[in-house]
């Protein structure tokens, strides 16, 4: 749906839609016995329960991992600081969901308001055989059960937009004409019905930022929130990086909206074993010496990081290295009250290098000059915007506390 003439495309709506805001969270959703918990377990080093059969996990896990990055262990070990914070994201663990879910089946509408509290989705889907593992359907289809979950969460975005468009119209009503409908709104609403009616989700569509905005303003919608799909596949296919499955459900997500990076097959069996050898190295040495594939939980972890919008800056010194998590398009003064709120009022200037050039001229030593020397190390002001990766120490004034 092409938006009105003469207003502004948004070319990307994954950080357009959703909360601005430096602690969002990935939740694991899928059918039950996907392998949820379990990759939660993983992913955290957590003790959730995975256990074989339907609506193990009813209320949500919730914990963090940390973010790997190449950038903060080379800082980390060439300061060798006493204090190290790399950059987290937060994930939860939200119970599976069946056919009916937002008619109230299985758990469901409790389920799908913990899908609401969360920013993005990890998709879990299934694409192994295995009889001792049960499925809600009996049988295994890949495309049957994505299509499942889709359905049910735009049934229950259908659910949140009649009730907001009831509520919108009795606030008009009752206003006595004193307070007016924004004129966006019933056109914007008449889109997400269509598309929500065809089983489409709200992120699919072409939106203006002044629809996006609305949207955010006066719809929580599940459908709006940055999806990566996770493809659960047995120990077998994952080292043959084989599956007769994977066909069927990259078709379905590039036909659904979504892009060939936002599918990453995986293997919670392949994983598991991976971790088992975690206070084994030579063991686990001797397992992957002639296995070509890497364990996948990085990747994952970066991947919905970055699928929610977030970066990070560096500050970095003898007392500690820290990632400082910040939405993209953040501007220095608001990077620097992640630090501290008295820091993004009294910013100043913010002395500024990029880690590449850093790693490229610092010659393995802690000092700037080599930096300054080159002529990279910057000063910026308050129209900066801070870029993933960047090297910052801020300047700024503080008035003292009357």
């Amino acid at each position: 749906m092409a938006p009105k003439k003469g207003t502004e495309d948004v070319t990307s709506n994954v950080v357009a839609f959703g909360r601005v805001r430096k602690n969002l969270k990935m939740g694991c959703v899928g059918l039950p016995n996907v392998g949820k918990s379990s990759l939660f377990n993983l992913l955290t080093e957590q003790s959730a329960a995975a256990e074989n059969y339907p609506f193990c996990t009813i209320e949500p896990n919730e914990a963090r991992c940390a973010v790997p990055d190449e950038r903060y262990d080379f800082l980390c070990d060439l300061w060798k600081p006493p204090s190290m914070y790399p950059a987290y994201l937060q994930v939860t663990d939200i119970a599976g969901l069946i056919k009916g879910a937002s008619q109230g089946e299985g758990l469901g509408n409790a389920f799908l308001s913990h899908i609401q509290a969360v920013d993005g989705m990890y998709h879990i889907v299934r694409a192994f055989d295995n009889d001792e593992v049960l499925h809600v359907d009996d049988s295994i289809d890949p495309v049957r059960d994505l299509n499942t979950i889709q359905s049910e969460l735009c049934k229950k975005d259908l659910d949140i937009l009649q009730k907001q468009i009831v509520a919108e119209e009795a606030i008009v009503r009752k206003a006595g004409g004193k307070f007016k409908m924004n004129p966006l709104f019933p056109s914007t609403t008449a889109k997400i019905k269509e598309m929500l009616e065809k089983d489409m989700p709200v992120r699919d569509g072409a939106w203006t930022s002044a629809e996006i905005e609305l949207i955010n303003e006066r719809l929580q919608l599940i459908t709006t929130k940055p999806v990566i799909y996770l493809v659960n596949l047995t120990m077998k296919d994952y080292l043959r990086q084989k599956s007769k499955y994977l066909p069927q459900i990259a078709k379905w997500v590039t036909e659904h909206g979504g892009l060939p990076r936002d599918i990453i097959p995986f293997s919670i069996e392949f994983e598991e074993k991976i971790y088992s050898f975690k206070d084994d190295p030579a063991g686990l040495e001797d397992f992957v010496k002639d296995i070509k594939v890497k364990s996948r939980l990085e990747k994952i972890i970066t991947e919905g990081f970055t699928k929610l919008g977030l970066q990070y800056y560096f500050t970095a010194g003898e007392k500690e290295i820290r990632c400082w998590t910040i939405p993209k398009g953040c501007l220095a003064p608001q990077a620097a009250g992640a630090i501290h709120g008295d820091f993004e009022r009294g910013f100043i200037k913010a002395e500024v290098v990029a880690y590449q050039d850093f790693k490229d001229l610092c010659a393995g030593g802690k000092s700037m000059g080599p930096i300054k020397a080159a002529g990279k190390y910057r000063q910026e002001g308050k129209t900066y915007t801070v870029q993933d990766g960047d090297i910052i120490h801020f300047q700024f004034n503080v008035a003292p506390k009357k």
